[in-house]
């Protein structure tokens, strides 16, 4: 088979299975490029501990600058993107300016939803201290926070994971959970963006922890590796539904406990145990083991 034929062959698979993201084109977002911005807003997070530049005095404020146009800059159209995919629109390049579709109704949304990301970086940073914080306090190993900083992956997850849930909550299609899954395929911890997760939030170890959509979680909440907070049912038609548990204030949830039903809740200071299996729910304060059987 000749190399011709082969690019025949995939290019009769593009118009048969679909699945083409044409470069330049306004039909979805680029996941390249929506990394490259969470690498930046992950930068003005933590700044001086995700990249190999020296910041002082006098190149902070440069840094910063250059960071949030890019920021602004980029997200902007990917968030126009996913606004247009989702809207149905369709743009004509032929006959449609690019200072047309800067001014459309999808790019002013974009425009204004990135400036407000950008405004909310300071309490977003407010919120991803008090988990750094809980980590270092939560676990005998670490040293300072500094070493959370850099090496934790459920800061890591955590930390993208707060910059998803505000795209998600005002109304960004799409890139949230690019941003979440690429966090997943990174640390091995998926939270869904649209999970509400409260202050100083410890996920320790990390992998193989899943939260659903629906999820709500307290404050002061720590959990360990392979802990699923899950939906007892997958149907399609529940997708309005609140599927996942409600976890309440300073609960511990051990390794491997999976916790699942969106009317299931779990009391405020509750303990529950490695590997165990929770449908209903717990009253505050109880110990709730492996052993136990549910009523």
């Amino acid at each position: 088979m000749t190399i011709d034929t082969m690019i025949d062959r995939i290019l009769d698979s593009y118009k048969t299975y679909g699945g083409v993201n044409r470069y330049g084109a306004n039909t979805f977002p680029n996941r390249e490029n929506v990394i490259s911005v969470l690498h930046d807003l992950m930068s003005l997070i933590f700044p001086g501990y995700r990249t190999a530049e020296v910041l002082d005095d006098q190149n902070l404020r440069y840094v910063t600058g250059e960071r949030i146009h890019r920021i602004i800059h980029i997200l902007t159209e990917e968030i126009q993107k996913a606004l247009i995919y989702i809207a149905g629109c369709k743009e004509d390049s032929t006959n449609q300016s690019r200072e047309n579709v800067k001014n459309s109704h999808c790019f002013c949304l974009a425009e204004k939803t990135s400036y407000a990301l950008i405004e909310a970086l300071p309490e977003i940073r407010k919120m991803i201290h008090k988990d750094t914080q809980a980590a270092f306090d939560g676990d005998p190993a670490a040293k300072s926070t500094e070493e959370v900083i850099v090496s934790y992956p459920g800061l890591e997850a955590i930390s993208i994971y707060r910059i998803a849930h505000f795209l998600f909550e005002n109304g960004v299609p799409v890139i949230p959970r690019i941003m979440s899954e690429y966090a997943h395929g990174k640390t091995g911890i998926d939270i869904h963006p649209g999970a509400k997760i409260g202050e100083s939030f410890f996920i320790d170890h990390g992998t193989g922890v899943v939260i659903g959509e629906t999820c709500v979680i307290g404050n002061n909440v720590k959990i360990y590796q392979g802990v699923t907070l899950g939906a007892l049912s997958v149907k399609k038609s529940l997708q309005d539904k609140k599927r996942h548990p409600t976890i309440e204030d300073n609960v511990t949830i051990y390794a491997d406990a999976t916790i699942l039903g969106g009317k299931t809740v779990i009391g405020e200071g509750c303990i529950i145990g490695g590997n165990t299996w929770v449908t209903h729910s717990v009253p505050a304060k109880s110990i709730r083991t492996q052993s136990d059987k549910e009523i």
